[in-house]
């Protein structure tokens, strides 16, 4: 998948089968409309398009309301949208003179004159262009002028799983990351590098990896202890070895293990800022700096505030064997 941040750097195309949208989470109803772009683009000879908008245009249009967050990095989604087999993703940077835009303004100049398209995929609850006046009735009224056509994925199409975005977000500052994954698809993740803590953790015997989210609009699930599992980045990002006398490249895969997660406050040491935390079970090294994955799979309990050190570590222990006991059951 080629990615572009600007539509200046995107080359026209013949035959762009095109679908827009923020796509935050791309969960079971974004899915449906990126397997039938995909399909329409080969079906068609064409190359599948989608336009996407970073910051989220709601950060634009209202910035000081700080409570919306993603569900996705931009990152993220562009993996993920790589993995469902998509051609090309145009990030288009959300600016106010974006969403001015009227909306034939926005079908002549984006759509038809710089991407080529000549086949919109679309939801059918999808506005755009100045004030969002922009609909699928606009661009069907215009798809004769502009000589390309249009195909609605209906609400019933996109809604059969009762999914949405918003009950997605809910879902996970709720800490119910089984319900979210059920909507979403795939396990909700937070990714970044190890940072250095008090190491408290080591002293009681629960050491623990923190996580630095560099992505400030990046959703955080609940406070609480989770079963994750956690995926290690290989330190070399390709490696050399001999086949058959032959030099073969190969990209090493991120070592996977299991383990369990913290969200809070650490309210038992009187902490003062919310920490990501993660003890890697059967895991003994320094990983400071290194990139990590963590996929968050059960919730097993909300924060609480302990007595004391040793209290904690009962608990501690008690949810160890805990997220053992659901890894076992999986």
């Amino acid at each position: 998948m080629k990615i572009y941040n600007q539509l200046s750097e995107f080359k026209k195309l013949d035959n762009a089968v095109v679908t827009i949208g923020t796509f935050d989470g791309i969960h079971f109803g974004h899915q449906k409309i990126i397997k039938r772009l995909c399909e329409l683009a080969q079906s068609a000879g064409g190359e599948s398009v989608l336009l996407t908008f970073f910051p989220h245009p709601r950060m634009i249009i209202d910035p000081e309301n700080q409570e919306l967050k993603m569900i996705n990095t931009i990152d993220e989604k562009a993996q993920i949208l790589a993995s469902l087999g998509v051609d090309h993703l145009i990030i288009t940077p959300f600016t106010r003179d974006f969403s001015n835009l009227g909306a034939e303004e926005y079908i002549k100049k984006i759509l038809v004159d710089t991407i080529g398209t000549k086949k919109i995929i679309i939801g059918y609850d999808h506005r755009f262009g100045k004030d969002r006046l922009g609909s699928i009735q606009t661009l069907v009224e215009n798809a004769d002028k502009f000589g390309y056509s249009v195909e609605e994925i209906p609400e019933q199409d996109i809604n059969d799983v009762a999914v949405s975005s918003t009950k997605i977000r809910k879902a996970l500052l709720d800490g119910d990351v089984a319900l979210a994954n059920d909507y979403l698809g795939y396990a909700f993740s937070i990714y970044g590098p190890v940072i250095k803590g008090d190491k408290i953790g080591r002293t009681i015997g629960f050491p623990t990896a923190n996580i630095f989210v560099a992505e400030t609009y990046k959703l955080i699930p609940g406070d609480g202890i989770y079963a994750v599992t956690v995926e290690l980045e290989p330190e070399a990002e390709s490696a050399n070895t001999e086949v058959n006398g032959e030099l073969s490249t190969f990209t090493p895969q991120p070592s996977t293990f299991k383990g369990m997660a913290y969200i809070g406050q650490r309210p038992t040491i009187n902490g003062m800022t919310r920490n990501i935390e993660v003890n890697i079970f059967d895991f003994n090294r320094e990983i400071y700096g290194q990139n990590i994955k963590m996929n968050f799979l059960a919730f097993l309990r909300h924060d609480v505030k302990f007595t004391g050190l040793e209290a904690l570590t009962k608990q501690l222990q008690q949810d160890k064997a805990d997220t053992l006991a659901f890894f076992n059951n999986k």
